[in-house]
């Protein structure tokens, strides 16, 4: 027969092990929120609107992309690096392709390098804002419209910055419900359609 101790330790297992699961997904969220906010390890910071100063300084901006494992569609930047004026609003184009035959959802997490920089990355327009579906087989470009705070320039650190990466991860996300019924709504509908001959496809 087990001990007390025994059972009790087995009891403390099973209670911190949910937790520490728990805890590792919402770290994630956690996380980019706090750098969202504060500009820490990189993260961009969000504008309102334009830049109420722009300078003659150019700087060069790299941008990156990666999928997340998991996460099957292709994804890349249309164009890889931009010479932008400091305080220049200036628009970029990331492509993503959904080569499975199921509709799939992703959301992208971001970050600019080097990390001095991100505070002074500010993002006007975002796809990375909100959550993007894919149907199968479609490809779509998506925006993000930025500028480079001029005050970059008086920053410790960030005055030393002459070229700035921003680079994106695409995570796979759960479906919602309504995209899924839609889907399959649609499915059904093509499936029952007559073709030429007068025959469905089914």
């Amino acid at each position: 027969m087990s001990s007390p101790r025994n059972r009790r330790t087995a009891l403390w297992l099973l209670l911190i092990v949910p937790v520490m699961l728990g805890g590792s997904y919402a770290a994630v969220p956690l996380y980019n929120l706090f750098c969202k906010v504060t500009g820490y390890g990189g993260t961009t910071s969000v504008a309102d609107g334009p830049s109420s100063r722009v300078l003659d300084q150019l700087i060069t901006v790299r941008f990156d992309a990666n999928t997340a494992p998991g996460m099957p569609w292709e994804f890349r930047p249309v164009q890889r690096t931009m010479k932008v004026r400091l305080g220049e609003t200036a628009l970029a184009f990331y492509e993503a392709y959904n080569p499975t035959d199921e509709p799939i959802a992703g959301t992208a997490s971001y970050n600019v390098s080097p990390y001095a920089a991100g505070a002074f990355f500010d993002k006007i327009a975002c796809f990375c804002f909100s959550m993007q579906i894919l149907q199968p087989g479609e490809r779509i470009e998506m925006p993000v419209s930025f500028y480079v705070d001029p005050d970059m320039l008086t920053d410790r650190e960030g005055r030393y910055v002459s070229d700035v990466t921003l680079s994106y991860t695409m995570n796979r996300t759960e479906l919602p419900e309504g995209a899924a019924a839609l889907e399959t709504g649609l499915d059904t509908q093509l499936a029952a359609a007559p073709v030429a001959d007068g025959t469905t496809r089914q």
